[in-house]
Protein backbone atom coordinates (compact mmCIF):
# COMPACT_ATOMS: atom_id res chain seq x y z
CA UNK A 1 0.00 0.00 0.00
CA UNK A 2 1.12 3.54 -0.85
CA UNK A 3 0.55 5.88 1.48
CA UNK A 4 2.01 9.64 2.97
CA UNK A 5 4.00 9.67 6.07
CA UNK A 6 4.44 12.59 8.42
CA UNK A 7 8.07 12.01 10.19
CA UNK A 8 9.78 13.98 12.55
CA UNK A 9 13.54 14.38 12.88
CA UNK A 10 16.89 17.06 13.62
CA UNK A 11 18.31 17.23 10.68
CA UNK A 12 22.38 18.52 11.52
CA UNK A 13 23.08 21.16 9.07
CA UNK A 14 27.03 21.75 8.21
CA UNK A 15 28.88 25.14 8.08
CA UNK A 16 29.91 24.65 4.66
CA UNK A 17 25.89 25.01 3.64
CA UNK A 18 25.73 28.15 5.30
CA UNK A 19 23.96 31.03 3.01
CA UNK A 20 22.51 28.21 1.15
CA UNK A 21 18.64 28.32 1.09
CA UNK A 22 17.85 26.45 4.23
CA UNK A 23 14.88 24.19 2.96
CA UNK A 24 16.36 22.97 0.12
CA UNK A 25 19.45 22.21 1.87
CA UNK A 26 17.61 20.15 4.95
CA UNK A 27 15.68 18.16 1.77
CA UNK A 28 19.07 16.98 -0.09
CA UNK A 29 20.34 15.98 3.47
CA UNK A 30 17.01 14.04 4.31
CA UNK A 31 17.21 12.45 0.82
CA UNK A 32 20.49 11.13 1.53
CA UNK A 33 19.28 10.08 4.89
CA UNK A 34 15.86 8.41 4.25
CA UNK A 35 14.99 8.04 0.29
CA UNK A 36 15.01 4.07 -0.97
CA UNK A 37 15.71 2.57 2.31
CA UNK A 38 13.90 -0.11 3.77
CA UNK A 39 12.41 0.90 7.66
CA UNK A 40 10.94 -1.93 9.22
CA UNK A 41 8.01 0.22 10.95
CA UNK A 42 7.47 2.23 7.77
CA UNK A 43 8.32 0.11 4.74
CA UNK A 44 10.51 0.91 1.92
CA UNK A 45 10.74 4.58 1.96
CA UNK A 46 10.60 6.45 -1.48
CA UNK A 47 10.55 9.95 -2.12
CA UNK A 48 10.52 12.96 0.36
CA UNK A 49 7.41 14.94 -0.63
CA UNK A 50 8.16 18.71 1.24
CA UNK A 51 9.51 19.50 4.49
CA UNK A 52 6.72 20.84 6.45
CA UNK A 53 8.38 22.49 9.53
CA UNK A 54 11.92 23.74 10.20
CA UNK A 55 12.70 25.51 13.61
CA UNK A 56 15.47 27.96 14.46
CA UNK A 57 18.69 25.83 14.29
CA UNK A 58 20.55 25.51 17.56
CA UNK A 59 24.50 25.34 17.91
CA UNK A 60 25.77 22.73 20.06
CA UNK A 61 29.21 23.45 21.83
CA UNK A 62 32.25 22.15 19.90
CA UNK A 63 30.07 21.27 16.71
CA UNK A 64 29.61 24.40 13.78
CA UNK A 65 26.73 23.26 12.45
CA UNK A 66 23.10 23.78 13.47
CA UNK A 67 20.34 21.16 14.52
CA UNK A 68 17.05 21.85 13.31
CA UNK A 69 13.88 19.98 14.72
CA UNK A 70 12.17 19.12 11.13
CA UNK A 71 8.74 17.40 10.16
CA UNK A 72 8.71 16.01 6.59
CA UNK A 73 6.05 13.82 4.38
CA UNK A 74 7.31 11.13 2.51
CA UNK A 75 5.67 8.27 0.34
CA UNK A 76 6.39 5.16 1.39
CA UNK A 77 5.34 2.11 0.16
CA UNK A 78 3.99 -0.62 2.92
CA UNK A 79 3.15 -4.46 1.76
CA UNK A 80 0.82 -6.18 3.65
CA UNK A 81 -0.64 -9.73 3.78
CA UNK A 82 -3.16 -10.84 1.79
CA UNK A 83 -2.94 -8.02 -0.36
CA UNK A 84 -3.26 -7.84 -4.18
CA UNK A 85 -0.68 -6.71 -6.34
CA UNK A 86 0.06 -6.25 -9.85
CA UNK A 87 3.61 -6.49 -10.73
CA UNK A 88 6.31 -7.29 -13.73
CA UNK A 89 8.16 -10.67 -14.11
CA UNK A 90 11.75 -9.88 -13.56
CA UNK A 91 13.88 -12.93 -13.28
CA UNK A 92 12.80 -16.86 -13.40
CA UNK A 93 14.96 -19.19 -11.64
CA UNK A 94 14.58 -23.17 -11.03
CA UNK A 95 12.91 -22.54 -7.84
CA UNK A 96 10.81 -19.67 -8.69
CA UNK A 97 9.71 -16.28 -10.57
CA UNK A 98 10.36 -13.03 -8.95
CA UNK A 99 8.29 -10.50 -9.46
CA UNK A 100 8.63 -6.58 -9.32
CA UNK A 101 5.95 -4.81 -7.03
CA UNK A 102 6.67 -1.45 -7.27
CA UNK A 103 9.97 -0.70 -5.86
CA UNK A 104 10.81 -4.33 -4.67
CA UNK A 105 10.48 -7.36 -5.71
CA UNK A 106 8.66 -10.71 -3.97
CA UNK A 107 8.77 -14.25 -4.75
CA UNK A 108 6.78 -16.75 -6.40
CA UNK A 109 7.57 -19.31 -5.41
CA UNK A 110 7.04 -22.14 -8.26
CA UNK A 111 4.94 -24.30 -5.88
CA UNK A 112 2.73 -21.38 -5.87
CA UNK A 113 2.69 -20.19 -9.54
CA UNK A 114 -0.33 -22.50 -10.67
CA UNK A 115 -2.25 -25.87 -9.77
CA UNK A 116 -0.19 -27.40 -11.84
CA UNK A 117 2.91 -29.32 -12.68
CA UNK A 118 5.74 -26.50 -13.22
CA UNK A 119 8.70 -27.68 -15.41
CA UNK A 120 11.62 -25.46 -15.47
CA UNK A 121 13.49 -24.52 -18.78
CA UNK A 122 17.27 -23.22 -18.14
CA UNK A 123 17.79 -22.29 -21.56
CA UNK A 124 14.75 -19.92 -21.98
CA UNK A 125 14.29 -19.28 -18.21
CA UNK A 126 10.90 -20.07 -18.79
CA UNK A 127 7.79 -22.21 -16.37
CA UNK A 128 5.69 -24.10 -18.14
CA UNK A 129 2.52 -25.83 -16.68
CA UNK A 130 2.51 -29.45 -17.55
CA UNK A 131 -1.34 -29.90 -19.01
CA UNK A 132 -2.03 -26.29 -19.00
CA UNK A 133 1.16 -25.16 -21.21
CA UNK A 134 0.56 -21.36 -19.82
CA UNK A 135 4.47 -19.88 -20.06
CA UNK A 136 5.63 -17.64 -17.52
CA UNK A 137 8.82 -15.79 -18.72
CA UNK A 138 10.65 -12.55 -17.77
CA UNK A 139 8.27 -9.48 -18.67
CA UNK A 140 5.49 -10.61 -18.24
CA UNK A 141 2.58 -9.17 -16.68
CA UNK A 142 0.83 -10.61 -13.58
CA UNK A 143 -1.32 -10.50 -10.40
CA UNK A 144 -0.20 -11.91 -7.54
CA UNK A 145 -1.67 -12.08 -3.12
CA UNK A 146 0.93 -11.44 -0.78
CA UNK A 147 1.11 -14.20 1.57
CA UNK A 148 4.36 -13.58 3.76
CA UNK A 149 6.37 -10.73 4.73
CA UNK A 150 9.60 -11.08 6.49
CA UNK A 151 11.48 -8.29 7.54
CA UNK A 152 15.13 -7.75 8.38
CA UNK A 153 17.46 -4.81 9.72
CA UNK A 154 17.28 -3.59 5.76
CA UNK A 155 14.95 -4.98 3.91
CA UNK A 156 12.35 -7.25 3.54
CA UNK A 157 11.63 -10.58 1.77
CA UNK A 158 7.68 -11.05 0.11
CA UNK A 159 6.02 -14.18 -0.31
CA UNK A 160 3.58 -14.19 -3.20
CA UNK A 161 1.16 -16.36 -4.70
CA UNK A 162 -1.05 -16.57 -7.89
CA UNK A 163 -2.40 -19.94 -7.08
CA UNK A 164 -5.67 -18.79 -6.55
CA UNK A 165 -8.95 -17.03 -8.47
CA UNK A 166 -7.90 -14.20 -10.71
CA UNK A 167 -4.71 -14.40 -10.24
CA UNK A 168 -1.58 -15.13 -12.21
CA UNK A 169 -0.12 -13.76 -15.62
CA UNK A 170 -2.70 -10.65 -16.74
CA UNK A 171 -2.87 -13.00 -20.36
CA UNK A 172 -4.42 -16.41 -18.65
CA UNK A 173 -6.90 -14.27 -16.37
CA UNK A 174 -8.48 -12.85 -19.61
CA UNK A 175 -8.32 -15.75 -21.30
CA UNK A 176 -9.92 -17.97 -17.98
CA UNK A 177 -12.73 -14.77 -17.99
CA UNK A 178 -13.37 -15.40 -21.55
CA UNK A 179 -13.86 -18.83 -20.85
CA UNK A 180 -16.54 -18.25 -18.54
CA UNK A 181 -18.56 -16.08 -20.52
CA UNK A 182 -18.64 -18.19 -23.68
CA UNK A 183 -19.86 -21.40 -21.08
Amino acid sequence: MYRIVTLTDTVRVPPKDFGKDLKQTIMDILRSMYECKWDNDIGFMLVIKDVKRIDVGRVIPGDGATYHDIDFEMLVYTPKVHEIVDGEIVEILEFGAFMRIGPIDGLVHVSQVTNDFINFDKKNRTLTGKETKNVLKEGDLCRARIITLSSKMEMTKIGLTMRQPNLGKLDWIEAEKRKMEDS
